[in-house]
């Protein structure tokens, strides 16, 4: 549960950056984000060869034993701003639900 959270943060992220006029790709690090390498590279390819997001690059190498990621200009794509929108749904769905459940009890 805990990746879905960290994939949902940096679509929202990317999102979020389509008004600047300029994007700090720092905010992207494993660092600002609180992973490791190894967990941040994995996360990346899989954002990237899923399409969810583009402006990077995913290599295997036999030297490393996660993917190598380079992101030159990250940006969210069509399929990763809907992934957000159904999310969203969901969310207020359950929320919804919840709010059902504790109102009958």
């Amino acid at each position: 549960m805990e990746d879905f959270r960290i994939i949902y943060r940096v679509l929202r992220i990317l999102q979020k950056s389509m008004d600047l006029e300029e994007f700090d790709p720092d905010i992207l690090s494993a660092k600002n984000l609180n992973l490791s390498d190894p967990k941040w590279s994995r996360l990346m390819a899989m954002l990237l060869k899923e399409g969810y997001i583009s402006g990077g690059e995913a290599w295997n190498s036999i030297e490393c034993q996660y993917p190598r990621v380079k992101l030159t200009r990250p940006e969210i794509t069509l399929k990763g701003l809907e992934y957000l929108e159904e999310n969203n749904l969901m969310k207020k769905a359950a929320d919804l639900a919840k709010g059902i459940i504790d109102a009958v009890l």
